[in-house]
């Protein structure tokens, strides 16, 4: 998977389970880094969300469950 790809995964279950618009979503979301895998053997993916608390907790829940189904991605 790549890191264009999981920013989709995370804006469709985000406006399903949330509701608001995929700008907003995308702004809250921020950049995914992704880290050599040889490294970061286990997910080698992140985000630093932003936003008010109650988005950031929203984007947390979705990252946690993307992580178990989606722990290495490509750039």
């Amino acid at each position: 998977m790549t890191s264009v790809a999981l920013i989709e995964r995370f804006l469709a279950r985000l406006l399903r389970e949330q509701g608001g618009t995929r700008r907003r979503w995308r702004n809250v979301i921020g950049p995914v880094r992704v880290y050599s895998p040889e490294t970061h053997a286990h997910c080698n993916w992140s985000i630093t969300p932003s936003g008010n608390p109650a988005e950031v907790a929203a984007v947390e829940a979705v990252s946690d469950a993307l992580r178990l189904e989606n722990p290495i991605v490509t750039p």
